[in-house]
C-alpha cells in the first residue's frame, strides 16, 4: 500500500465475506472497501493486514476461502502465513500495482504449478490437475508465453483454471482472450491450462419443470448495449 494511498475501509481479518465469490473488479477500492458491520482495525499495520486477508479470501469461492490459508509473499519470494487455515487452500491478496501479482487461490496441484512458473521451470510438475480461481479479475503480461515479464498488461476478467496440459486444436478449444467462455492459456507451451471465464454459478440453475428458452443475439459493437 502506498504511503499517499487512502487506507482502504477493510474487513477486520475476522471477518467472513457476504458473496459466493469477487466482485469482478480488480482494485483495492473495489475489493477491499466492502462492509461487514464490523469496526476497523485500529492500527495501520492491522488495517493493512484485514485487507490483504479481505482480498484473497474474495478471489475464490467462500466455502473454500473461509477455512483457507492465507498467505503473502515478502520481498525474498518467500511465504509468509497471514492467517492458518484448516482446508488445503492457500489464497493470496496480491499486490494491483503489479502485473501479475493478483489475488488468488489455489489447491495444493495448482499451487505446485504456480511455483514452477515462478521458478521459471521449462515444466510444472504437478502430477494431477489443479484448481485456482481468481474470481476478482487479473492482469497478465501475455496469453502465449508464461515468462513474459515485460509486455503490457493484459485485463483479465473473474475467472478460474483447470491447471492441466490442454491443447487447443487437439480439444477443440480456441487460444485467444476472451471475455466469456474459454480458452487454452499458453497453448503450445508445458504450462497450457483451460481458462474459464467467469465463475462457476454463473446463469440459472434448473429447477425440474422449468422449460429451456434458448436466446442468441449478436450487437453492433458501436451501439450501446441492451439494458
Amino acid at each position: 500500500m502506498a504511503e499517499n494511498e487512502p487506507t482502504p475501509q477493510a474487513r477486520p481479518a475476522y471477518a467472513v465475506p457476504d458473496s459466493g465469490g469477487g466482485s469482478g473488479n480488480y482494485s483495492n477500492s473495489a475489493i477491499t472497501t466492502v462492509g461487514s458491520g464490523e469496526p476497523l482495525p485500529n492500527s495501520r499495520d492491522e488495517q493493512i493486514l484485514a485487507a490483504k486477508i479481505s482480498r484473497a479470501m474474495l478471489s475464490g469461492p467462500r466455502h473454500i476461502t473461509r477455512d483457507a490459508t492465507v498467505a503473502d509473499m515478502d520481498e525474498q519470494g518467500n511465504r509468509v502465513v497471514l492467517r492458518q487455515g484448516t482446508n488445503d487452500w492457500v489464497c493470496f491478496p496480491g499486490d494491483e500495482n503489479e502485473i501479475g501479482n493478483v489475488p488468488m487461490c489455489a489447491d495444493p496441484n495448482g499451487l505446485q504449478w504456480m511455483n514452477d512458473l515462478k521458478a521459471g521451470k521449462p515444466a510444472p510438475t504437478n502430477t494431477a490437475p489443479g484448481i485456482i480461481y481468481m474470481l476478482c479479475g487479473a492482469t497478465q503480461h501475455s496469453n502465449t508465453d508464461p515468462f513474459d515479464r515485460t509486455s503490457p498488461a493484459i485485463p483479465i476478467g473473474p475467472h478460474w483454471m483447470i491447471i492441466w496440459p490442454y491443447d487447443a486444436a487437439r480439444d477443440g478449444l480456441p487460444n485467444t482472450v476472451r471475455d466469456a467462455g474459454a480458452w487454452v492459456m499458453f497453448d503450445g507451451t508445458p504450462y497450457a491450462y483451460l481458462h474459464i471465464c467467469g465463475t462457476p454459478w454463473d446463469g440459472n440453475e434448473y429447477v425440474r419443470g422449468q422449460v429451456p428458452i434458448w436466446t442468441m443475439r449478436y450487437g453492433n459493437p458501436n451501439e450501446p448495449a441492451p439494458k
